[in-house]
């Protein structure tokens, strides 16, 4: 883990900035170290065409621990592309990520059933990303 992060300086999404603030987060969080008592999945992300380039980046719960972090999950249950667009749209809730997938803008590779059945997961997931939303900057 990095550096604690001053709470109010802004950071810009999929920077490294951003993706160390969550990695500190859900390791510090009870909620998803209580879901990794009850799910386990490795999940990896790549957000591609973003002003930094692609990004990758991944969950990986289970056993009681919760990993968030830089690369890709290994191994590997499932992975989700998309394009940075599609990430800053649905990361901002002007489109909703259900209605991305059904449109083509959300490609998901590997065991789809897993990723339904580890709901929870990404729910607990979706509060902590909200932590730092006020404070993310999307160019």
């Amino acid at each position: 883990m990095g550096q604690t992060t001053d709470v109010s300086a802004p950071i810009r999404y999929l920077s490294l900035a951003w993706l160390d603030e969550l990695t500190q987060q859900v390791a510090a969080s009870e909620p998803m170290r209580d879901i990794a008592d009850r799910y386990a999945i490795s999940f990896t992300q790549v957000v591609s065409g973003g002003p930094e380039g692609d990004v990758t980046y991944h969950i990986v719960v289970g056993d009681g621990e919760a990993r968030f972090g830089p690369g890709p999950a290994d191994p590997e249950d499932a992975r989700m592309e998309l394009s940075w667009v599609t990430a800053v749209a649905v990361a901002n809730d002007e489109l909703n990520a259900g209605e991305a997938f059904i449109n083509g803008h959300i490609r998901l590779f590997g065991d789809q059933q897993k990723v339904v059945d580890s709901q929870p997961v990404f729910g607990a997931l979706d509060a902590i990303f909200r932590t730092v939303r006020d404070r993310t900057i999307y160019e």
